[in-house]
């Protein structure tokens, strides 16, 4: 993704690609960061920088998992998709990051799918969370409190239901890193009535 030509914050949110991840879930976030002046990181946990979503869209990564450092991001968000979910549940580093995260209380946000891999790695055990319906029962298996809302934030932890809801997960990231007023303004650009 490119990064903005006037960032708005020094913060940057890793997002992470593995095959057959969902491309609406990925790139509605990626466009609202972009709008509202966030770098965004398109990162593959593949073996190559081009993965492949869960349509058969090819997108080019930013970045190759073994390049970076993920403690150095603000935010760490899984989007979903099958079997993106599953590829990135069995990527060690993901399982790592999601821990080493929840230990220290730093930022992850999950949708659709993806919030099965926090509840399967015990990060949501009395949370409030949401997830795609076919991953309401997984999460609350997990020791989850489920819900229906589009987008759930618990503390440090920040869960939405899938595609349709994309582009209010992306406005509560922003919200999260810069406040009320830039999601007013993004909101009013990408025509959210709300």
């Amino acid at each position: 993704m490119p990064t903005p030509d006037k960032l708005a914050t020094d913060a940057a949110v890793a997002i992470m690609l593995a095959d057959g991840f969902e491309e609406v879930e990925a790139l509605a976030v990626a466009d609202v960061l972009y709008r509202a002046g966030v770098r965004s990181d398109l990162i593959s946990v593949t073996d190559a920088r081009h993965v492949t979503s869960s349509h058969g869209i090819r997108v080019v990564a930013d970045l190759m998992l073994e390049d970076v450092d993920l403690s150095t991001y603000a935010l760490l968000f899984l989007p979903g998709g099958l079997p993106g979910t599953t590829n990135l549940k069995a990527t060690p580093a993901i399982q790592a990051e999601v821990l080493r995260r929840s230990d220290a209380r730093e930022p992850i946000a999950a949708i659709c799918a993806a919030p099965s891999i926090l509840a399967e790695l015990g990060v949501l055990d009395g949370r409030h969370a949401t997830a795609n319906p076919a991953f309401i029962q997984a999460i609350a298996a997990g020791g989850a409190i489920a819900h229906e809302n589009p987008v759930v934030v618990d503390e440090f932890i920040t869960t939405s239901r899938g595609a349709g809801t994309a582009l209010e997960l992306g406005l509560e990231i922003v919200r999260q890193l810069l406040g009320d007023d830039e999601v007013e303004e993004i909101s009013r650009g990408v025509v959210l009535t709300r």
